[in-house]
């Protein structure tokens, strides 16, 4: 059985796409899920990157995205020269 992560990273950049995408306001969007706006501006900024699953679902719905669009991706080091 899948164990639930105890915190999201997300990408600041995905979630204000897709936040302007949709048209929505920070303060409509924080609204919506239940979080405050200085803590979206700082997730969108990247000053905070990380969240809890169910501030992570809430905010997931507000937007409508699947479960992976907001998410982090890993970053892949370039290799090294030798």
């Amino acid at each position: 059985m899948a164990q639930t992560p105890t915190t999201f990273e997300v990408d600041g950049t995905a979630i204000c796409t897709k936040r302007m995408s949709a048209g929505i306001e920070v303060q409509q969007l924080a609204a919506k899920a239940g979080i405050t706006a200085s803590y979206l501006r700082k997730l969108e900024r990247g000053a905070r990157t990380r969240m809890k699953p169910a501030t992570y679902v809430r905010l997931r719905a507000a937007l409508r995205a699947n479960k992976t669009e907001l998410l982090a991706t890993p970053h892949n080091d370039p290799p090294e020269r030798k």
